[in-house]
């Protein structure tokens, strides 16, 4: 009775426009309270230490800090600079620019792994550019979504560090090598239907008019932003410091970046970017400690194992069950974050993990790559609807473009279930 009354006043509220932290620690308090109703004060103690309790760990002192990194890194001009490069080495002509898209969005995943942060950034330089050259808003708008969804793929990922805090014995180093190949796979494959698109439809066709960057003088431009990423992962690699740490180097290489070598940013701009920033880590820490109350309802009512035996139980078998969890995943990823699904289904699919024996690294990687799918599935897409915002189009004009970027993705999806050493493998290979 009480378990039914968590979910249905946590729907309720979502329904309701109530913020999904908010909705998460008042269902939850409101079940603790009625399992302990003979003793219902003592019983709400468990509230204000769980929301505590949520917070209360190390490696999430460095979701703030790359949260800041994204917005140094966005108002520094280094997006700007990248694309130049990357149109540099791919050149001109039809689907070249849908190329630099995905490349830029995979480089930028690497300095901050914000997809909404990345769809802002990217598509605030390259949406007018690709109108200018030919190519329908629509399919720019899709292409840019898309793109910022790998970001929560590639290290460092906001994603990675809170699925690593949710589940024992997953080391963030671990889970950031495992993201690294699937990453670079779905990059990949998004640029063959994007290319393939592009030329089917002949969009693009201005584009190989435009003046084609010098090489030299691009890469000697967009160098300091190239070397973020060496700076972050080789820090960590190399043993110089946690990824706690390299979070604030990378604060403060960006902003010698932005401040020394571009000059894009001056003192006064600082403080919007630590307002912007800080307001965001919030939002984000506030639905982690809230979470803290709901995961707690969760396991003191005992509903996390009837809902794993009613899974294994269901005759589906393995793969059954990852094809369950995938159309669950991506439907809730249409309409919540990455971060937000963590916190609400993690801790009742890991004990469905733990019973098929399945690597939790690479159930992280699987779970990040579901979230991934929904969050460029319309009608509802986080990183989609930032980059419609900007092309000026409604989502639904996006929907047969997207559908093809889907399949891409999809498809590394399969091959990384079929073959779990294409996630396994650096971890391994890294001693991790």
């Amino acid at each position: 009775m009480i378990a039914t009354l968590l979910f249905v006043v946590f729907v309720l509220m979502m329904l309701a426009g109530v913020p999904i932290g908010a909705s998460l620690g008042l269902a939850g308090a409101a079940a603790i309270a009625l399992a302990n109703a003979d003793s219902q004060w003592f019983g709400l103690l468990a509230v204000p230490q769980n929301f505590y309790a949520g917070l209360g760990k190390y490696p999430l002192l460095a979701i703030p800090m790359f949260v800041l990194v994204g917005s140094i890194f966005d108002r520094s001009g280094v997006a700007l600079r990248l694309v130049n490069f990357a149109t540099a080495i791919v050149g001109r002509g039809p689907g070249m620019l849908p190329v630099v898209v995905i490349g830029v969005a995979m480089f930028m995943g690497g300095i901050s792994g914000s997809g909404p942060a990345t769809a802002a950034a990217v598509g605030g330089v390259m949406i007018a550019a690709m109108t200018r050259a030919g190519y329908v808003p629509a399919f720019s708008a899709s292409v840019v979504g898309a793109a910022a969804s790998i970001d929560i793929l590639i290290p460092p990922s906001i994603a990675f560090i809170v699925y690593s805090v949710l589940v024992p014995g997953v080391s963030v180093p671990a889970i950031f090598a495992a993201g690294m190949l699937p990453g670079l796979l779905v990059g990949l494959a998004l640029m063959v239907p994007a290319v393939w698109l592009s030329r089917k439809h002949s969009m693009g066709l201005h584009e190989a008019l435009l003046p084609r960057p010098p090489f030299w003088a691009s890469l000697r431009e967009a160098s300091w932003g190239l070397m973020a990423p060496v700076v972050i992962l080789g820090g960590m690699r190399a043993g110089w410091f946690t990824p706690t740490e390299a979070a604030v180097v990378a604060v403060f290489y960006g902003l010698f970046v932005g401040m020394v070598i571009y000059r894009t940013i001056r003192v006064r701009d600082l403080f919007v970017i630590l307002r912007e920033s800080g307001e965001l880590s919030a939002i984000i820490l506030l639905v982690v400690a809230l979470a803290g109350i709901f995961a707690y309802s969760l396991s003191t009512l005992g509903i996390i194992d009837p809902v794993t035996e009613a899974i294994v139980n269901s005759g589906l078998g393995e793969y059954g069950v990852l094809a369950l969890l995938m159309l669950l995943l991506v439907a809730v990823g249409m309409f919540l974050d990455g971060i937000s699904i963590f916190l609400i289904f993690v801790p009742l699919l890991l004990p469905i993990a733990n019973h098929f024996h399945w690597d939790p690294v690479w159930f992280g990687v699987l779970l990040t790559m579901m979230v991934a799918l929904g969050q460029f599935t319309p009608p509802i897409a986080v990183n989609l609807m930032v980059s419609c915002r900007i092309a000026g189009v409604r989502m639904e004009q996006t929907v047969p473009w997207v559908m093809w970027l889907l399949v891409a993705l999809l498809s590394v999806l399969v091959l990384v279930i079929a073959f779990p050493q294409v996630a396994l493998w650096l971890p391994t290979r890294l001693g991790y």
